[in-house]
């Protein structure tokens, strides 16, 4: 099997999430890391690219000399990942989708609604591939319960409850820290912060497992921290268009949890539940009947969870190897295109440019809401009603 040629925009030494990136492209050997341009500094970033293996002539020194130099390539890369700074998401997204190339863009794919709107049509007329990293809807016992969802074990789902609540900026003498400060900074961060930043997982995540979308939604803000600009906790009541009602908690001063990703699931028949820190256990309780854990990895799942299962049963499975369930799906999806073949369907559920601009509408909504005490407030892009 040819291996595909992979780039990556951002991530560079030090960062949070490009090892992540980098693990999950390379695990399945369905992409080869050929080229990059991983830091604002144009050395360090040639440098650090040249160290974990690029050529010299592939690793540029911004976004603008790599399109220009992979577009000239016969070997050009077959997926570009854009992984820098939010305000940049856009304009770097949109020249490659121009230029032809498949687009794996961290979330939130854009700062605004418009913006959003715009990604959507470009990768229409592209034709080609847009995907958000909502990696962890690559997780096996996620996939499990929209599977399960889907074939209707749990009758019409009734309520969702989504949480994704850390303290890591509860200090308030670590405010000014610039690693937390440009957190809450409305020129880099836009609208929102910790809605945009955490809780549009949570949100994704309850779409993503029930097959219905936001439709309106009431927000409540709190910056709990004087000199933040932006909110850091968040308290969203949803209405969905499959007649489910959502709850959702986001917060960054939620001393004690570590990760906080969460989701619960209610339905006529039964209940399920899901924490990404425990993510090989799926609780799964029957109306009138007692509480079953579903292991990851074990036999009779869907054929969603085999497909995203990596290692035996008992053995953990983490955020690495949910990004590289994206990726996979991702190379399915362009080597079917290449093959002139049907994509295996287990693989397209991957996230695509229309829920990162729901997101976007969810983002903006909210902060609306919030500013009229909670009113409630309509969160479907104009593009989709």
């Amino acid at each position: 099997m040819t291996r595909l040629n992979w780039g990556m925009i951002g991530g560079g030494e030090g960062s949070q999430i490009g090892p992540a990136h980098r693990l999950g492209a390379g695990l399945d050997g369905d992409f080869s890391f050929v080229a990059g341009a991983l830091d604002h500094n144009p050395d360090a970033g040639r440098d650090y690219a040249q160290r974990l293996g690029v050529a010299q002539d592939r690793a540029y020194g911004d976004w603008k000399e790599m399109l220009a130099g992979e577009s000239a390539r016969e070997d050009r890369v077959d997926l570009v990942t854009v992984a820098t700074p939010n305000s940049t998401h856009f304009e770097i997204t949109k020249a490659f989708l121009e230029k032809g190339f498949h687009v794996l863009c961290e979330k939130p794919m854009t700062m605004t609604v418009e913006e959003g709107e715009e990604i959507v049509k470009v990768a229409k007329a592209s034709g080609k591939i847009c995907a958000v990293n909502y990696g962890y809807s690559g997780y096996s016992l996620v996939r499990h319960m929209r599977a399960m969802i889907a074939r209707g074990d749990l009758g019409a789902v009734r309520v969702v409850v989504a949480e994704f609540s850390h303290g890591h900026h509860a200090d308030a003498a670590q405010a000014d820290n610039p690693r937390i400060r440009w957190r809450y900074d409305p020129a880099q961060m836009g609208a929102s912060a910790q809605f945009a930043d955490c809780g549009i997982h949570a949100m994704h995540m309850a779409s993503f497992v029930t097959g219905q979308e936001v439709e309106k939604l009431s927000a409540d803000f709190a910056s709990t921290i004087s000199s933040r600009e932006l909110e850091d906790d968040a308290m969203v009541n949803f209405r969905m268009n499959g007649g489910a009602v959502g709850r959702l908690w986001t917060s960054a001063v939620a001393v004690g949890r570590m990760h906080g990703l969460t989701l619960q699931v209610f339905g006529e028949e039964g209940g399920l539940r899901w924490a990404q820190e425990q993510p090989n256990q799926l609780y799964w309780t029957p109306t009138n009947g007692r509480v079953q854990v579903i292991e990851r990895g074990e036999a009779d799942l869907s054929p969603e969870a085999d497909r995203a299962t990596r290692v035996t049963i008992g053995h953990a499975e983490g955020m690495p190897l949910a990004f590289a369930n994206i990726y996979s799906d991702l190379a399915e999806v362009i080597r079917a295109e290449k093959e002139g073949r049907a994509a295996d369907p287990a693989a397209t559920h991957y996230p695509k440019a229309v829920d990162g601009l729901r997101s976007m509408a969810a983002v903006h909504a909210c902060v609306a809401s919030a500013k009229k005490d909670g009113e409630w407030v309509n969160a479907v892009p104009q593009s989709l009603i």
